[in-house]
């Protein structure tokens, strides 16, 4: 008897529930797996914006500019048909979330609004307040609900992903998960898997935006079964994010956008209230350093200027890490209607409000570029050919990743409100993938056998039994903190390979004692520090691959800074200048090595790297200074 084909998608965000979309539209029968409730995944947190080129403010934007940004914002580093194809459909993306009802803010005429976001020029991101991706979300969660009442969707909430089902070739034939709950553990067949489980902030835990649900697990997991990691090292420290004892809260690029600006007293020693502070003894640094850019420079620039300013020039308030960032000479209305979201999130957390004294901020862990290497089919236009089985596929067989989870988009930094957009496209790039990988099956029963199943969850039970007997000495939360601190000292905002390498060696360290841990819950049921125990295993995998990553990356590229191997252009100089040529001759022989995309690959002793080609094919660079 022949079985329809079954499709499962891991991941509730708007990568997983767009890719839902598209699987359960083309009629194939769909299990929708998520750790909580869908609509509390981590895309409801972002906050500024979504970009597309609808040019509402009249400054000539295109489509083309926006490919541009995208592909200089990332160093260069990123495969470029997948980005035209992404800048091209977005304002279709657009027109498609408005007819779902999303909320999008609007001028008094009823157009579109659009505000300034960092590493660009034009006004190109589209919002709905300070609460863009939770409007998002939810206008594509109501299309899932509809899908799921007529039953072409099942959902599996409080659910976690454990392993791939793997069938002697390595192609993938299902997963085993776990009931958060009851914590049984159960095989699901599918012939195709799409992963969107978001990013891993929490390898920098405390000091990261992200929730502490975004741990990386999943896609370590499939890493560990052979999956490619891909551009690990590339880890963006958003710039402003307010300080807190439990963690770091995302302060919005659109307060940057908006107007907002960032200082410190010229004066080390000052005392007096920032607001008492005279405009001559303010330092507007990155109006300084950057005067093209400003307060909107790119925020890999924004986050070391800050660095700079704190850690080298002594000049953060108090002599600590902190920075101003003030909103309080734009008009209140303006403010409060623009950024309502992140003011409450701030006089929640911080006690004061931003209308009255400025925010104090510093870069905190926020958004990896790096992530599942997966593959693109170009089309005769340059971008990607639509509805190929290759886009969004990762190398293993059957498996496709999308979203914060996937490298494709981004290269060696990421644009802002470029995550939005790179998560729903994705999301429905993998989701059409997926139906045509599921169309070009040809089989008499899509059954794996039962000794398959039987054996992965019985490995996957036995790892809980092993966890939940240990009785070693470890605490599994007190190493997850010495995991977040290492990784925010050694593999931080900048970088040294004598800190690497002792990066790498401290982690081995915690691999081996985590094998000695003691979870103080012996409870079969809900037991969340037996999850968390397992997920904190495949965070220091993961970390490794960051680790290793960054260690054989000798330069200066987006957010992988190493200030020993930065080559200055030198000032003043122009090609065919001796000094120029000189300093061309240098970039030449670092970069014929390093304009290259990492892949790791996971070993038992660690992981190994190994590097490929960007297809530059859309907008090669032209001049040495295009790839700094």
């Amino acid at each position: 008897m022949k079985i329809p084909l079954q499709a499962i998608v891991i991941g509730g965000g708007l990568g997983g529930l767009w890719a839902a979309l598209r699987i359960a539209d083309a009629g194939f029968p769909l299990q929708l797996f998520s750790l909580f409730e869908v609509k509390r995944s981590h895309s409801v947190c972002a906050q500024g914006g979504i970009n597309a080129v609808l040019d509402t403010k009249g400054e000539r934007d295109s489509v083309r500019q926006h490919i541009i940004d995208t592909i200089k914002g990332g160093e260069y580093l990123a495969n470029q048909p997948p980005i035209k194809s992404l800048c091209e459909h977005a304002p279709g993306l657009i027109r498609t979330f408005e007819r779902m009802g999303v909320t999008f803010s609007r001028t008094s005429e009823g157009i579109l609004d659009q505000r300034l976001f960092g590493g660009v020029k034009n006004r190109r991101t589209c919002f709905a307040g300070a609460s863009t991706g939770q409007q998002l979300l939810y206008g594509v969660d109501q299309q899932v609900r509809r899908l799921e009442s007529l039953g072409r969707i099942e959902k599996f909430e409080w659910w976690e992903f454990l392993s791939l089902l793997q069938d002697a070739d390595g192609t993938c034939r299902g997963i085993v998960a776990m009931d958060l709950r009851s914590l049984e553990v159960r095989a699901f067949p599918a012939e195709v898997v799409v992963l969107a489980t978001g990013g891993f902030g929490q390898l920098y835990a405390p000091k990261t935006t992200t929730s502490t649900n975004c741990t990386g697990a999943a896609a370590s997991r499939c890493y560990q079964q052979g999956a490619r990691f891909a551009n690990a090292e590339f880890f963006q420290f958003h710039p402003t994010a307010m300080l807190g004892n439990d963690k770091t809260r995302l302060m919005s690029e659109a307060a940057r956008g908006e107007g907002g600006r960032i200082w410190v007293p010229r004066n080390p020693g000052e005392h007096r209230p920032p607001r008492s502070i005279p405009e001559g003894e303010r330092f507007y640094f990155l109006e300084e350093f950057f005067p093209a850019y400003g307060n909107t420079v790119a925020r890999d620039e924004a986050a070391r200027a800050i660095w700079r300013v704190t850690r080298q020039m002594g000049l953060g308030i108090g002599g600590s890490d902190r920075v101003y960032l003030d909103l309080t000479h734009l008009d209140r209305g303006f403010v409060s209607k623009r950024l309502g979201a992140i003011l409450d999130i701030y006089r929640k957390f911080a006690g004061t409000d931003p209308l009255n004294a400025p925010m104090e901020i510093f870069p905190a862990a926020h958004y990896p570029m790096g992530g599942l290497w997966v593959d693109f089919e170009r089309d005769a236009s340059g971008g990607m050919r639509p509805g190929s089985p290759s886009n969004q596929a990762t190398n293993i067989p059957g498996l496709y990743a999308c979203g914060e989870c996937d490298y494709a988009y981004h290269g060696a930094n990421r644009l802002g409100a470029n995550s939005l957009l790179s998560a729903s496209f994705s999301g429905r790039v993998a989701g059409e993938s997926a139906v045509s990988y599921l169309k070009g099956l040809v089989r008499d029963s899509a059954v794996p056998s039962e000794r398959m199943l039987r054996a992965e969850v019985e490995r996957q039970t036995a790892i809980n039994q092993a966890f939940m007997e240990s009785d070693g000495p470890e605490n599994p939360y007190r190493l997850h903190r010495e995991l977040g601190e290492l990784m925010t000292s050694k593999v931080g905002v900048v970088r040294t390979n004598p800190d690497l390498e002792m990066a790498l060696e401290e982690l081995q360290r915690l691999r081996e004692r985590l094998r000695s841990v003691h979870l103080g819950d012996s409870r079969t049921w809900a037991n969340q520090t037996l999850a968390f125990t397992r997920q904190l295993r495949d965070m220091i995998e993961l970390a490794m691959a960051v680790a290793r990553s960054a260690l054989e990356r000798d330069e200066c590229r987006g957010a992988h800074y190493k200030a020993a191997f930065k080559i200055p252009i030198p000032d003043g100089t122009f090609p065919g200048d001796p000094e120029y040529e000189d300093y061309r001759m240098r970039w030449k022989t670092n970069n014929d090595r390093w304009l290259k995309t990492s892949v790791a690959e996971w070993t038992p002793d660690g992981p190994r790297i190994r590097y490929e080609e960007v297809d530059l094919s859309v907008y090669p660079p032209t001049d040495p200074r295009d790839y700094r």
